[in-house]
Order: structure tokens, then C-alpha cells, then sequence
């Protein structure tokens, strides 16, 4: 919950930057954008991304024809609110699941075009759309996937998720996608499905990983996306807090496995 303890928390921790995010469309629209910009400016917590809703993928994919139109008209409204409070970054998945194989082509193109437009709009409030890479079937599961994405239009970039690939290999994505990458999606996980867990807890070499980006130029935020809550599958004797994440980068950072 982005309330005052939230921020209170973050601001104790040394986080600077975090995204808005709802994953449930019905959510999202119900999002008070005014309270928690005036919340988290008093904590000197800066909002750096939000993240459009994703589901239900019955009701809103910018991949499917069916739904494009009130998709789009979702997504404008949504922007807009987020850009009145200063929001610039604007992350978006490319697409629900499962697809067949044999959609995958038609399912593209619709996307690029729904990409494009949103790119266009979000231009005219002077920000950037990042198409996040996405496991499994969906549209944005490998390097090949999302820069065929985000030709769509030149001002289209990339919101990495580090725990999102599942055939190709993170360093190897980020070589190939460059400096199109604006922004993270900070976890580990086991390659077998996503994961979410904390950097550590997983498979992901993450010295390689802090070098690939720092070679191509990345110098957006480290921004996590980990519940708090511990997973079943993780040794760890409690839930995270604010502090844990601001550990976890500085060990990283410092070279620390």
C-alpha cells in the first residue's frame, strides 16, 4: 500500500525511486495518482515509472483486435493521470497468454500498432513507453521478440525484467537490446518459470549481469519488483522489508555474491 508509512519506510531505507503499479485493470482505474504524488513528494520519493494493468487478459491486451480499441481508450485515461502527477515512464506488457504459435505473427502486428499509437500519446506528454519482455508465450519473451516490438515507432524503449526470460540467456538480452533499456525489473529466479525472488535467492550471475548493463550505458534507477511476503519455495525466515532492498543493491553493487 503507497501510503504515508510506505514512503516513511523508503525514505528511512534511502530508496529514492519507485513505480506505481496495480496489475488488475478495475485496480489501476482506482488508483488516487494526486494523494500518492503529494505523499511521496513530502518523503522525497520520486515516482519513476507506472506500470499499466495487464489483466484480466479477457479484458485488456493491446494484442487482440477484439479488445485494442477500448484497451487503447483504458490506457490513454490511465497516462494521463500519471503524467499530470510527473510521471515520464510508462511500462507496458505486449500482450496476455497463452498464444498459439500460429497467432503469434497476427498478434504482433496488432501490437505494434497498438505500441505505436500509445508511443505517439506519450510523446505528447513527454514521456517513454517501455515494452517489458514477458516469460513464457507471450509477445516480449526473448531479445528477438521486443526489438521486432518496438520498431514500431523510434521513441519505443525496453523495461528489462531480469527474471522474465526463459530461453535466452539475461546478459546475452541486454548485448542485444543495448541502450533501449530504460528501465529494470530487479529479481531472481530459477530459469524454469519467473520468479520474483531476491537477487541471491536464484540462478542470475549478477556481477555479469551489473557489468552487461553498465557496457551499454544503462543509467536508469535499480528499481525491484519482489513481494514482501516469503515464498514457499525460498529458505528465508521472514517477509522483506524497504531496508532489505537497499541492502541487497549495495552488497550487489559493492561486487558481493
Amino acid at each position: 500500500t503507497m501510503n504515508e508509512k510506505f514512503f516513511a519506510d523508503c525514505a528511512e531505507a534511502g530508496i529514492t525511486d519507485i513505480k506505481i503499479s496495480e496489475g488488475r485493470l478495475e485496480e489501476s482505474c482506482r488508483l488516487p495518482f494526486k494523494e500518492i504524488a503529494e505523499t511521496a513528494d513530502r518523503r522525497n520519493v520520486n515516482l519513476w515509472s507506472f506500470h499499466f494493468p495487464f489483466m484480466p487478459f479477457n479484458e485488456i491486451d493491446v494484442s487482440r483486435k477484439d479488445l485494442q480499441k477500448n484497451t487503447l481508450e483504458k490506457l490513454y485515461a490511465l497516462m494521463e493521470k500519471a503524467a499530470a502527477v510527473g510521471v515520464k515512464t510508462f511500462v507496458i506488457h505486449a500482450s496476455g497468454e497463452p498464444i498459439d504459435e500460429a497467432d503469434r505473427k497476427a498478434r504482433i502486428e496488432c501490437a505494434k500498432e497498438s505500441l505505436y499509437r500509445l508511443a505517439e500519446k506519450a510523446v505528447a506528454f513527454g514521456g517513454t513507453i517501455a515494452v517489458e519482455n514477458l516469460p513464457r508465450t507471450c509477445l516480449g519473451r526473448n531479445s528477438d521478440d521486443i526489438l521486432e516490438l518496438i520498431s514500431a515507432h523510434k521513441d519505443l524503449r525496453v523495461c528489462f525484467d531480469t527474471n522474465h526470460l526463459l530461453s535466452e540467456d539475461p546478459v546475452d538480452f541486454v548485448k542485444r537490446v543495448g541502450n533501449k533499456i530504460v528501465t529494470l525489473h530487479v529479481s531472481d529466479y530459477d530459469r524454469i518459470n519467473e520468479r520474483h525472488w531476491l537477487p541471491g535467492e536464484g540462478c542470475i550471475d549478477w556481477q555479469a549481469l551489473i557489468k552487461a548493463l553498465r557496457d551499454v550505458g544503462y543509467n536508469g534507477v535499480w528499481l525491484y519488483e519482489i513481494d514482501y511476503a516469503c515464498p514457499k519455495s525460498i529458505i528465508r525466515n521472514r517477509d522483506l522489508r524497504c531496508a532489505d532492498f537497499a541492502e541487497n543493491a549495495k552488497a550487489l553493487f559493492e561486487g558481493k555474491k
